[in-house]
């Protein structure tokens, strides 16, 4: 009986402990929440880990020399060093294969652009008017390298005796503006040289006669020294032919007062030469001669263009094209359309080129006032407009020809010649190639040009008639149409 009574407890205790809430512990019930919730409290994990600490010293060394280690480092070291030598060889054979770039040949100032001759001083006047609706270019934009000034010396005519080459005639001038021209042109970066022709008012020759040469060069010493000191860059000088085969050791005198730098001026001076031939073979012995640095003569003032052709080929065979000058002086009764014909020809030869007077950049000298920077507005017409065309033409040639390479050092080659057509390619080395195509005719031709490296199409770079040939436009060279008096300068890669 007592064991019933003690199992019923038992079981009745049992079942009091199970509607107990849960605490985890072994204390004490907790209080029941309300609303019938208990508060469980779970027992968390110990959540540290225990940490890698790599292998010691003694563990590195021994998995460094396991054998497979061992194999592992020396592959990754046999293929490091065939990587680089791999690397070294390609690097060499790319050297060699590459085409050896030509070394660029050695100029001066003088081979750099284009210079103008202006002989009246007072075509700089400072004055900005117009005057009669002329046109006044600004030289700064023209991206001349040069001015050749004169002659504005004193020179009775026929009077040697009267000849005064320090001073400056008064019709052109005096010697404190002449010093405002070399400061201007000098703070642009243009250099200017004095025509000294001794009797170029006179009817006797440039020199007078035979028996005045040896006194007048005399003279002409002591005046070089005096203008090379006033800081002009340079002396043109006519006949020299003569003067070098009459008087050699005053010659010789004189180039070297012009030719031989000073530490004062380091700049190299230039001496230019001008002879009356017009034939090649003599220009060429002519230049040889005398030892200018650059000689003007009348070689492309013939009208065929076989014979300008010809001319071309044998001064640019028999002499460094960095002693070759252009020259081309416009008639009177020339077309306002050949103007830029002509600009882009000389621009083009290879060579230094020189306008003579304003109509050289499509200006009339005797009606234009040239000042350096900025333009008093033009009128609208049709005349100006004309001139304005002109001298935006040649002044895009200009810029276009000192930068490239082709035009202004590269070799020259003659594709085509008739007695109005003419087209020569200039290139140097792995720079773009340029053709250049003219025809004088009074009608249309076809020139149907072909060669080694020469591709089928290229592209107009410039055209004097934009409207008959577009610039930027593709042209046919197998079957390139100019028109009459037209010419195109077109380009093509180096290697077609």
């Amino acid at each position: 009986m007592l064991n019933k009574n003690t199992d019923a407890e038992t079981d009745v205790s049992e079942a009091e402990r199970e509607r107990e809430p849960m605490t985890g512990t072994g204390g004490p019930p907790a209080a029941a929440e309300k609303n019938g919730t208990v508060k469980l409290k779970v027992l968390e994990e110990d959540e540290e880990q225990t940490k890698f600490t790599g292998l010691n010293k003694e563990e590195l060394l021994r998995v460094a020399g396991s054998p497979g280690w061992v194999r592992t480092r020396w592959a990754l070291l046999l293929v490091f060093w065939i990587g680089w030598l791999g690397m070294l060889v390609g690097a060499v054979l790319i050297i060699l294969r590459a085409p050896v770039c030509r070394e660029l040949p050695p100029t001066d100032w003088w081979n750099e652009g284009p210079l103008l001759q202006i002989k009246n001083l007072q075509a700089f006047s400072e004055t900005r008017d117009l005057k009669g609706g002329s046109v006044r270019p600004t030289l700064s934009g023209l991206k001349l390298k040069g001015l050749v000034i004169g002659p504005i010396h004193a020179a009775p005519a026929d009077d040697p005796m009267n000849l005064e080459f320090e001073e400056i005639s008064p019709e052109f001038g005096n010697l404190e503006q002449f010093k405002r021209l070399l400061q201007t042109a000098h703070r642009k970066g243009v250099f200017v040289v004095l025509d000294l022709t001794p009797n170029y008012r006179g009817s006797s020759g440039p020199w007078f006669s035979s028996a005045s040469v040896t006194n007048v060069a005399e003279r002409l010493k002591s005046a070089l020294v005096f203008w090379l000191s006033e800081g002009v860059d340079g002396i043109q000088l006519p006949g020299v032919e003569d003067l070098a085969r009459m008087v050699p050791s005053l010659w010789t005198d004189i180039r070297a007062i012009i030719q031989n730098g000073t530490d004062k001026y380091p700049n190299k001076r230039v001496l230019i030469g001008v002879t009356e031939a017009s034939s090649a073979e003599t220009v060429s012995d002519v230049l040889s001669s005398t030892g200018v640095d650059l000689l003007l003569s009348g070689v492309l003032s013939a009208s065929d263009q076989t014979e300008r052709a010809h001319s071309v080929q044998v001064l640019y065979s028999n002499h460094s094209q960095t002693k070759l000058a252009w020259s081309l002086e416009a008639p009177r009764d020339l077309s306002r359309d050949l103007f830029k014909v002509n600009q882009l020809l000389l621009m083009t030869l290879p060579g230094t080129p020189v306008f003579i007077g304003g109509d050289g950049i499509g200006l009339k000298e005797e009606d234009t006032k040239v000042v350096w920077d900025s333009e008093t507005e033009l009128n609208s017409s049709l005349q100006v407009n004309t001139i304005r065309s002109e001298r935006s033409f040649f002044q895009s040639i200009s810029e276009l020809r000192g930068k490239e390479r082709s035009l202004l050092f590269g070799d020259f080659s003659l594709l085509f010649n008739s007695s109005s057509s003419l087209a020569y390619l200039r290139f140097w080395d792995q720079s773009t190639r340029f053709l250049a195509a003219f025809n004088w005719a009074a009608e249309e031709v076809e020139l149907q040009l072909s060669g080694a490296g020469l591709p089928h199409h290229a592209a107009v770079v410039r055209s004097t008639n934009t409207s008959a040939l577009p610039e930027e436009s593709s042209v046919n060279l197998r079957k390139l149409r100019l028109g009459p008096g037209q010419a195109a300068l077109v380009r093509f890669p180096h290697d077609g």
